[in-house]
């Protein structure tokens, strides 16, 4: 049976932000950040077993839609990657635009008093990215449940 919880992903080139809701499904916590390795398939293995400790119901996946809303070619290659994990998990995944996270994450980790390099940490600012995605949707009753 499916958990409580959500998982959000912010899938990337190198890494994969993710993060979790608590089980009131209110709050969103960043988790560690997967690395990819280059011509690599993404680490499902990996997150499967994270849906599995934390009794993840739902996939939560940021799309980086373009700035003026439309789909990208990156776009497809993120649903391609949320289906597999879809099949693997047999959870539901919805997805929500992503546009500025990056940049609002960097900021966020920027303002939290860190050291230069921890701020600059790619994997820290990525799951802030999976943090803002699953939070939008935990706040946003309206997305696709």
């Amino acid at each position: 049976m499916s958990g409580s919880r959500a998982l959000g992903i912010d899938f990337g080139t190198k890494r994969i932000g993710m993060a979790v809701s608590d089980p009131t499904n209110t709050v969103a916590t960043p988790l560690d950040t997967l690395v990819r390795r280059e011509g690599k398939r993404p680490p499902y293995a990996q997150i499967v077993d994270l849906t599995h400790e934390h009794d993840i119901g739902h996939l939560v996946v940021g799309l980086p839609l373009g700035l003026d809303g439309h789909e990208t070619d990156w776009c497809a290659e993120i649903r391609s990657m949320a289906t597999r994990l879809s099949e693997r998990t047999d959870l539901p995944v919805a997805f929500v635009d992503e546009r500025m996270t990056s940049v609002r994450a960097e900021r966020a980790v920027r303002a939290t008093g860190l050291s230069r390099s921890q701020r600059r940490d790619k994997g820290r600012v990525d799951a802030a990215a999976a943090q803002l995605i699953l939070q939008a949707w935990l706040d946003n009753p309206g997305i696709a449940r």
